[in-house]
């Protein structure tokens, strides 16, 4: 059998684990079931001989954090695609089948999404291999998980016969919208139900026939994205006006429910899309009393919930079926049972324009992140961190000055003509109006607190000479 091409689909916002999940960093970002994150586990599923490099489809805005995270995980995607505008998980796929056909259009392609748990490794590479076989005939083949209860907030697949000479493939009698909780129940008792993951595995080369039958136009328009990109250091953009294009939708709606050539293999592993803080909760070990806790948390009395602290001490005494989250800026309070429900709250949150909907207080950048510590009129304090041999763009701002105190690590600073090393309980003064640049030449992270002052302290203040990569 020839290499299977990982395509990781890393296009979700994550809203209903709201306020850990947020647009600028979304659950697939976030260590919320290991010390890795939850891209970094689906990349891993998929190292090894049988396995290519993986194709990374997501969101422009996360390009930096996601290269950063292989890195760490010390993977080299064969590509970093990004999406200027979230379009659906079929023209997502459609992108990666382009550029995976440019290469070999019989090569497989095993479609998964960025946030997806998986406890059972060894069952799911079983599964894939059974599903080799069938997606090498032509088959595109979707994974479905074994239920083990009557979900209403999964679809569905009803098996039909099985396929001859595969072992575990079957065909597909129907995909099934999220049913009530009545028909869910008959659903699993009829033991002719999966859940549908949103995992597939097919030819690229069939995949896009199907397009080119089903969805001409979207493949047109995907196509045309992919011929007007252009490489962008370890990225590849996407043409913007194509894309913008190509009709939003899922691999479902446009190809599997509507193809001749659909299967699935039943496959019992483990499986979690993590679509809520109840589902969170379920993918966590528990203590004794069933409470999942994480992060500075006391309790007393409490029973089966989730509890967890990104920063200040959360104690909770006496809750039951309870999610209670603390960020820097943030705390959620929810009974498990309404955890869907999240997603109003963000709803609320853009309404009225607040950020916390979007960004965090601690924000990620290509050469570090900095986290706003206090602000006031005429006044904001920041704490920065610069990774070893990263800099900042050369710029100036017309309204405000800086001042720079180094509270660890080794920094060359350049401010104005003069170009100066600054160590640590060292500090310096970048006067309005004079071109200056922050570099980490040390082998460690560089810690400064950075004091703004002035009369406006907007991002739109800030003038650039060179981009974050030194670059004029």
């Amino acid at each position: 059998m020839s290499v299977i091409h990982p395509i990781i689909l890393s296009g979700g916002a994550g809203s209903r684990l709201w306020p850990l999940s947020r647009g600028l960093f979304p659950k697939q970002l976030l260590a919320l079931t290991s010390e890795r994150s939850l891209i970094q586990e689906t990349v891993a599923r998929t190292a090894g001989d049988s396995f290519g490099r993986p194709f990374i489809v997501c969101n422009v805005e996360h390009r930096f954090l996601i290269a950063e995270q292989m890195r760490e995980a010390g993977i080299a995607p064969a590509a970093i695609v990004l999406e200027p505008e979230g379009r659906n998980t079929a023209p997502a796929a459609a992108v990666a089948a382009i550029l995976v056909a440019a290469q070999d259009p019989n090569a497989l392609m095993l479609v998964m999404p960025a946030d997806h748990v998986i406890r059972d490794v060894g069952a799911f590479h079983n599964a894939i291999a059974r599903a080799e076989a069938a997606a090498a005939s032509g088959h595109l083949v979707a994974f479905g998980i074994a239920p083990d209860a009557p979900e209403t907030g999964y679809g569905y697949i009803r098996k039909a016969g099985a396929l001859t000479s595969l072992s575990g493939c079957f065909s597909v009698a129907r995909f099934v919208e999220k049913p009530d909780a009545a028909t869910a129940a008959s659903y699993v008792a009829s033991g002719d139900y999966s859940w549908n993951s949103g995992m597939f595995l097919f030819k690229a080369a069939a995949f896009l026939a199907e397009l080119e039958r089903l969805e001409p136009d979207l493949l047109a328009k995907c196509r045309a994205a992919v011929a007007a990109g252009k490489q962008d250091l370890d990225f590849f953009r996407l043409d913007a006006a194509a894309f913008a294009g190509a009709r939003s939708i899922s691999i479902d709606y446009a190809v599997m429910e509507r193809t001749d050539k659909a299967a699935v293999v039943p496959v019992q592993m483990g499986w979690s899309d993590i679509g809520s803080w109840d589902s969170l909760w379920n993918a966590t070990p528990h203590d004794d009393d069933g409470n999942a806790l994480k992060g500075d948390v006391l309790q007393h009395g409490a029973r089966n919930s989730y509890l967890r602290s990104e920063g200040p001490l959360v104690a909770a005494v006496g809750v039951e079926d309870m999610v209670v989250v603390a960020t820097a800026d943030a705390v959620l309070v929810s009974r498990k049972s309404a955890s869907q429900d999240v997603k109003q709250i963000v709803e609320k949150l853009k309404a009225e324009g607040r950020e916390l909907h979007n960004s965090h207080r601690k924000v990620f950048r290509p050469w570090g992140s900095y986290e706003g510590i206090d602000a006031g009129e005429g006044f904001q304090v920041k704490h920065i961190v610069v990774n070893p041999g990263a800099k900042l763009s050369l710029q100036m701002h017309h309204k405000r000055a800086e001042h720079w105190i180094v509270v660890s690590g080794e920094a060359q600073v350049t401010c104005g003509e003069r170009v100066f090393p600054l160590k640590e309980n060292e500090s310096t003064y970048i006067p309005l109006g004079f071109k200056h640049r922050l570099e980490n030449v040390g082998a460690a992270p560089l810690h400064l607190i950075e004091v703004q002052s002035g009369s406006y302290l907007g991002e739109d203040d800030i003038v650039r000479f060179e981009d974050t990569y030194g670059r004029s």
